[in-house]
């Protein structure tokens, strides 16, 4: 079998616990083909795009459920609430309108790239990636799904069915920004996805801050959150806390994009940048690529 396409979640779950089987999950293919360059598929694809409730994002008691093949057209599209708006801001910023279309959430998850835009506002929205196989399912925190560069905690015989988000207060707001060498069809140099809420009296009552492409994976910085709560929720009162020893966590590389070290000033500016962006018009925001 070199290319099985499952019509039901039973069919996908019981071909991938054949360990003989050695399939690759497929959905988009926006990751899988371009890797092949001129070489040729060497591992049985599983084409999960016609399974039943993979796709669409809808509410739930306790949050919202993101099917897996959910494609990053369908994220801009969807009626969202405004925290919602960092990840809309990173689906755009998905190479292009055609990868949109097919590219899908979970596929960019399961890719584990550095570099992977819709990871960071997924952390900076607490989210939760669902697997499930014949031996039950599971809910595993998005900061300890991707585990690597190009590793992800899924076992061979699990799929990704769908990633939660927990339900977040109303007055929540978000922002996303991505710097690259150009401004479209671009792999970052550094990203940040930034969560700002605050509480009634106009001071952050939680903060939540995500870097990618500056770390094998991308992380929280959990102890500049810390220390924003109780500040003035805004642009200006959050620019001025950030210091250059908020970003020790991270660890940029130097490549072809860009030196290690222009990385971590970039990733503090940019830092600044989105949280002025969430706490200011907490909308979508875009930074002109430099």
């Amino acid at each position: 079998m070199d290319y099985l396409l499952a019509t039901s979640l039973n069919q996908a779950l019981d071909a991938l616990a054949d360990p003989a089987a050695g399939l690759r999950v497929v959905a988009g293919g926006t990751d899988v083909y371009p890797a092949l360059r001129d070489g040729a598929l060497t591992d049985p694809l599983l084409d999960v795009t016609r399974v039943p409730g993979l796709r669409g994002i809808a509410e739930t008691g306790a949050g919202w459920r993101i099917g897996a093949a959910t494609t990053w057209t369908d994220v801009v599209r969807a009626p969202l609430p405004p925290c919602f708006d960092g990840l809309k801001a990173a689906a755009r910023e998905v190479g292009s309108i055609q990868i949109q279309n097919a590219g899908t959430v979970a596929g960019n998850l399961c890719n584990a790239s550095p570099a992977a835009d819709g990871v960071p506002p997924l952390l900076a929205l607490e989210a939760s990636v669902e697997l499930q196989s014949r031996r039950g399912s599971r809910l595993v925190p998005l900061g300890g799904f991707v585990t690597g560069v190009r590793q992800t905690a899924r076992a061979p015989d699990e799929l990704v069915v769908a990633v939660h988000v927990p339900r977040r207060p109303a007055a929540t707001r978000s922002a996303f920004l991505k710097l690259g060498s150009r401004k479209y069809l671009v792999i970052s140099i550094c990203m940040v996805a930034a969560e700002i809420t605050p509480d009634a009296a106009g001071r952050v009552a939680r903060a939540r801050v995500a870097v990618g492409a500056c770390s094998p994976v991308a992380l929280r910085l959990e102890a500049l959150e810390a220390r924003l709560a109780g500040l003035p929720a805004t642009a200006a009162a959050l620019t001025e806390a950030v210091t250059a020893a908020d970003l020790a966590p991270l660890a940029p590389i130097d490549d072809i994009r860009g030196g290690a070290g222009y990385r971590r000033d970039a990733a503090l500016e940019l830092v600044r940048r989105t949280l002025a962006a969430a706490a200011g018009t907490g909308g979508i925001s875009e930074m002109g690529h430099g």
